[in-house]
């Protein structure tokens, strides 16, 4: 069983780093969270994003995005090219055949030479690195064009509406045929589970609901209110990566509307689930966001990249929530940045096991540094952290924070 220690971290993806890729940004961001005291560094996926800029919508559940290369032009040898090919058989041919030739292999291997890089410099500091893998491939993917068989016919992903939206969310993506994947004994799976801690130490897998029931919409839909529920293939795809790659360091991303077999599941896997702050304030006293209702075996968040930062969402309290806020924090008359400081030492008071605070609210930035909206396909995923944003003042301060809630390491 994975055990994460009592810890914290800071969510920022890589195209939200100065210049918006790898190489001396990321480098100096490693350095200001081990100054700061932070033992994890949470990113958003890594895949070629679609044209709205999402890496929720990639073109491959195995292949990184070029663009968030530091050095796109670099060389590549016939021995790194071997070397890749056999150790990313299952799925390197298919990449090279559909997406661009032999430029697009050697695109792979300059993103795993960089990204070893870094992650071997973050780990000589104490950082380790938590991924994001979404549950579903992007519609006409390299996956499902080269393994068309995995895939269900007729119907496509989305979520039912909701108090939300009345219409439900139409994601669009294709839906696994999950007996085909079972009479395969889930080896699509288990490699991508092993192409995703070949990069991180631990990753978030997006709408865990789905392994339970996923909500399949009939494929000439307009939106997603004449979908209906489907049986999803609970434990087994997990058993199955388990017997080849040992303990799965996963965290299940249960948000939403989670019934008891969702829990149930999560718990069976013995995977840590995920609660919200901004969440916490609804008069329920079953909500699991609730701080004393946290579980110790979770991840705290301040928000997601799907939320408003913490003082974008402030703003749009309505007056009761905002006294309940202030009564939970002590905040009451403090000024915007101390009662950010407030929230991040909320969240770490948790009896959850990890943390996660985004870069956004630690700088106080409000709607304008959203990442993205739900339900909306323009204007997300484009926010940037300013170069020298993270002073070391700010890294001083949050490390006392950590320490105080017993979080440094």
């Amino acid at each position: 069983m994975f055990e994460i220690p009592r810890s914290s971290g800071v969510q920022l993806h890589v195209t939200s780093l100065p210049g918006g890729r790898l190489g001396a940004p990321a480098y100096a961001f490693v350095d200001w969270l081990a100054l700061a005291g932070q033992s994890w560094w949470q990113v958003l996926p890594l895949g070629p994003p679609d044209r709205h800029r999402s890496p929720y919508r990639s073109r491959s559940a195995f292949a990184a995005s070029s663009h968030l290369l530091a050095a796109p032009q670099a060389a590549v040898s016939r021995a790194e090219e071997e070397t890749f090919r056999a150790s990313h058989s299952f799925w390197i041919e298919d990449w090279e055949r559909l997406a661009g030739g032999r430029r697009a292999l050697h695109d792979q291997i300059r993103f795993s030479r960089e990204w070893s890089q870094l992650r071997a410099y973050a780990a000589e500091r104490g950082v380790r690195l938590i991924g994001d893998l979404p549950i579903y491939v992007a519609l006409r993917s390299v996956d499902q064009l080269a393994h068309p068989e995995l895939f269900k016919g007729g119907a496509v992903a989305g979520v039912p509406p909701d108090s939300y939206s009345s219409t439900g969310q139409l994601w669009g993506n294709p839906l696994y045929d999950w007996p085909a994947l079972g009479r395969r004994h889930y080896r699509w799976w288990t490699e991508r589970l092993r192409r995703t801690f070949e990069l991180f130490d631990l990753a978030r897998i997006d709408h865990f609901r789905a392994f339970v029931a996923y909500w399949a919409v009939p494929s000439d839909a307009t939106d997603a209110t004449r979908g209906r529920w489907l049986r999803g293939p609970g434990a087994a795809p997990f058993r199955a990566a388990e017997r080849e790659l040992g303990e799965l360091a996963l965290i299940a991303e249960d948000l939403g509307v989670i019934t008891p077999a969702v829990t149930a599941l999560r718990d069976r896997l013995a995977l840590p689930g995920m609660v919200v702050l901004e969440w916490a304030f609804e008069r329920s006293a079953h909500n699991p966001h609730l701080l004393e209702n946290h579980r110790e075996r979770s991840v705290v968040y301040t928000a997601t990249h799907d939320q408003d930062p913490v003082a974008g969402w402030w703003l749009k309290l309505d007056e009761e929530h905002r006294e309940l806020v202030s009564a939970a924090l002590g905040a009451a008359g403090i000024s915007r940045r101390e009662r950010q400081w407030g929230f991040i030492r909320y969240a770490f008071s948790s009896p959850a096991r990890l943390a996660i605070v985004q870069a956004q609210d630690l700088l106080g930035l409000g709607s304008e540094a959203r990442m993205n909206t739900p339900g909306t396909a323009r204007g997300n995923w484009r926010w940037q952290l300013q170069a020298g944003a993270l002073t070391p003042a700010l890294a001083r301060r949050l490390r006392t924070v950590t320490e105080q809630a017993g979080r440094l390491l």
